[in-house]
């Protein structure tokens, strides 16, 4: 079953880039700063090797990845490899979200930690990297990269990649803008959507708003991770969420009845992420998972990752558990990965071609 669904071609819509960090590159990253002195590396070791982390642990690794990803050449780095390790498990489209971020101690600028993850982009060449281009005739996304199909000799793998910069909770008005400014102006880069994320019980909506009505002027997709804390339930922000109508929604944890009945309505994608809801404690145990209500009510939903570097997941365990703990057969995940293309933030050009690469892999699946 494991190697099967690696085999399986896969879409990927909610990953965090710098949650998606290897260990490997972790561990060696954290014992450079070791030797500066800039963190105590004997306090985050153990962390690191650890794949079951709890909570506590899991929100100490995210303050180091912090602490990491303030300089261009380590960003470059890890987008670099966060592509080849999705492309490495048949992850065929990608959206990669991360949140523009400023290191005025070194010059970095939200627009040049963008360029850093396009430079990672760029220079992965085990697998052919294939963004969007955006052309102002129309307002359609064209392949900026040629194909092909060869390296060194051999055939090697393809991945589409999108890029939707994050709003975190914690910025300001004028901070949030800056960030969809930012995207419009990087389309041409593959940049297609924003999303707004981080801690819940941080922030106000009314904060964003203006940055997102702007973003959806401007033609861009937009995602809401909506994960209210469960002694802190935010109803109003929940509805306001519900009334923007975004293109998809993260997690959907905490939703009361008439919220869930305003999503089912909506029929609003959801991205769902397992290993996440529960190593995080916002699931009590995957028998209770929403996701069963959604599959089972045929909701538009798609498997997600979230952060596979900090939750030690990939897309192809997030289906292995669906399918152990749901039941799922492998025409069910087959099917279950196949309509996550209509949820991609793309045209149905690009949908289209899609569709046929997990079509002409039916019979290789043996489906």
């Amino acid at each position: 079953m494991d190697d099967w669904l690696v085999s399986m071609p896969k879409v990927e819509l909610h990953a965090h880039l710098n949650g998606s960090i290897r260990d490997s590159t972790l561990l060696q990253l954290a014992k450079a700063l070791g030797e500066k002195g800039v963190i105590d590396f004997s306090e985050v070791e153990h962390v690191i090797l650890k794949s079951d982390r709890s909570i506590v642990e899991v929100f100490k690794l995210f303050d180091l990845i912090h602490i990491l990803t303030t300089d261009h050449k380590t960003v470059t780095r890890i987008t670099k490899e966060v592509i080849a390790d999705f492309a490495s498990e048949n992850v065929v489209y990608l959206e990669l979200r991360t949140t523009p971020k400023r290191n005025d101690s070194i010059g970095m600028t939200k627009r040049s930690y963008m360029e850093a993850v396009v430079k990672g982009l760029r220079a992965e060449s085990s697998v052919d990297v294939v963004f969007m281009s955006y052309t102002a005739n129309g307002g359609s996304f064209v392949n900026s990269l040629p194909s092909n199909d060869e390296y060194n000799g051999k055939t090697r793998k393809k991945i589409y990649v999108r890029l939707l910069l994050s709003i975190d909770r914690r910025e300001t008005t004028a901070a949030a803008m800056e960030t969809v400014m930012l995207a419009v102006e990087m389309r041409h880069l593959g940049v297609v959507g924003i999303d707004l994320s981080g801690n819940p019980l941080v922030g106000e909506w009314a904060t964003y708003l203006p940055a997102l009505e702007f973003a959806r002027d401007q033609g861009l997709y937009i995602t809401f991770t909506v994960e209210r804390c469960v002694h802190v339930p935010n109803r109003q922000e929940v509805q306001a969420m519900l009334e923007f109508s975004p293109q998809r929604i993260g997690h959907a944890i905490f939703f009361e009845e008439e919220d869930w009945r305003k999503l089912k309505s909506s029929k609003i994608p959801v991205e769902i992420c397992l290993t996440s809801n529960i190593r995080t404690m916002s699931v009590r145990s995957l028998d209770v998972h929403h996701f069963v209500d959604l599959y089972n009510g045929k909701h538009p939903l798609v498997l997600c990752t979230d952060d596979s570097g900090v939750f030690s997941t990939s897309v192809s365990n997030e289906y292995k558990i669906a399918a152990s703990s749901f039941g799922l057969g492998k025409r069910e995940m087959f099917e279950l990965a196949k309509s996550a293309v209509e949820f991609i933030f793309a045209d149905d050009a690009m949908k289209n071609d899609l569709r046929k690469i997990f079509d002409s892999s039916v019979k290789n699946l043996g489906l």
